[in-house]
């Protein structure tokens, strides 16, 4: 019958038995069976003692670090496909903003001469979509009268204004969206700026 494969761990815990052993075998042979047993065998087979001591301890020394390895690789698949799932989306969510830009775009322009149910339709739509990014993990950066922050926001420009704090978001031109945290668009904004 075919002896089946071991795995390295299996193979580790063979040669540590088969090094305990020889090591066991090792002393044993050392104790005097009689007083005839010279200074010089003893000392042989105490120094062949020492060497399969060594072997023991570097091979059980192996064995922690390929476990200790094992465990790395299997910590940074893990989180591999975590983020590989949190962000799995970040394409389509980019699809999607062009949709809702054009809805907030569509609502302010119905303020004026459209019928009620058209506004309220517009509304409820853009609201539909929203909540359907919300449950996805994606947040809405509307950054208005915020301090300028140029890891979520882009400037487009710089605007004199004394009434202002210099460096504050006074206008959104696009919302910035983020997902699960990640920056996704940044928002286009105008910057204040002190007045000279």
């Amino acid at each position: 019958m075919a002896k089946e494969p071991q795995t390295p761990s299996q193979q580790d815990e063979s040669e540590h038995s088969t090094l305990e052993e020889e090591i066991h075998d090792t002393v044993e042979a050392i104790e005097p069976e009689s007083e005839a047993v010279d200074n010089a065998e003893a000392d042989v087979l105490a120094a062949k003692v020492e060497e399969l001591e060594e072997s023991l301890r570097e091979a059980k020394d192996q064995q922690l670090r390929a476990a200790a390895e094992a465990q790395n690789v299997r910590r940074r698949a893990e989180q591999d496909v975590d983020k590989a799932r949190k962000f799995a989306l970040e394409k389509f969510v980019k699809e999607l903003l062009p949709v809702i830009d054009s809805l907030e775009k569509a609502q302010e322009a119905m303020e004026d001469g459209a019928s009620e149910s058209h506004r309220e339709g517009v509304a409820m739509t853009l609201k539909l979509q929203q909540d359907v990014l919300g449950k996805f993990g994606v947040e809405v950066v509307d950054p208005h009268g915020e301090p300028f922050d140029p890891q979520f926001h882009e400037a487009l420009t710089m605007v004199p204004s004394p009434d202002v704090e210099p460096n504050s978001v006074i206008e959104v031109m696009q919302k910035g969206y983020l997902l699960n945290g990640r920056l996704v668009r940044p928002a286009m904004v105008v910057v204040s700026q002190a007045a000279s």
